[in-house]
């Protein structure tokens, strides 16, 4: 088993640790409340997990909420905040983000042309931006198992629309195994699998690992090896 050299992380037409950042849009309460396209919960834990993903390989992250400072809306969720206390949040009145100066040059900032876009709900505050930016020659990913729409019709709309428009929708998991991408690679392998172990939903070995109570030796996913 001889892995090939890595390949430019900054030039990987796939998603790296060097040439991507997470872009996190209103997890606020009243959004949460009105999506009706996904299970709540779940979308939670997948929004969690992308964000624990980024804190292990060093991805940065951008935070954004809406009305906040204005005193109409609460802040992001609790559960998420936590993940990032220190992460400063770019709050706005536009809908869409990408029109409010702060939040753009955040993101320029970064120096990622690769987008992790996640934000409530799909219909608007994700396809408003991942439009504007994919018309700014970013690379834009949308995690469809982490965003909501308000009706599932309304999502799924707006998924087709961004894909049509040259977004690569993909998924947590996915995200997770490309940021990876090789076993061998040590140093962040503890790390990616306590994540995908504490996510627990799309893992089966969980609860086998939990009653052992053996969280620190995971053995590798089928298919990993």
């Amino acid at each position: 088993m001889v892995s090939l050299p890595i390949r430019d992380p900054v030039k990987d037409h796939l998603l790296t640790p060097k040439n991507a950042a997470l872009v996190i849009i209103d997890y606020q309460p009243l959004q949460m409340y009105t999506v009706h396209s996904t299970e709540p919960g779940r979308m939670i834990n997948n929004m969690i997990a992308l964000t624990r993903l980024a804190k292990v390989f060093g991805v940065p992250i951008i935070l954004s909420t809406v009305n906040v400072t204005n005193g109409v809306n609460p802040d992001t969720i609790k559960q998420l905040k936590d993940e990032i206390p220190n992460v400063r949040s770019y709050d706005r009145t536009q809908i869409n983000a990408w029109e409010d100066r702060e939040f753009v040059e955040a993101v320029k900032g970064t120096g990622r042309r690769k987008l992790i876009m996640c934000a409530l709900w799909t219909e608007a505050c994700l396809l408003f931006p991942t439009l504007d930016a994919l018309n700014e020659g970013y690379d834009v990913w949308p995690v469809t198992d982490a965003v909501g729409g308000t009706t599932v019709e309304s999502h799924r709309t707006a998924l087709q629309t961004m894909n049509q428009a040259g977004a690569k929708l993909t998924t947590w998991n996915s995200v997770a195994c490309m940021l990876q991408r090789d076993w061998a690679r040590k140093e962040t392998v503890p790390g990616f699998l306590q994540t995908v172990i504490d996510q627990n939903l799309d893992w089966g070995w969980y609860e086998e690992l939990r009653g052992a109570g053996k969280r620190q030796e995971a053995p590798v996913p089928v298919g990993a090896r």
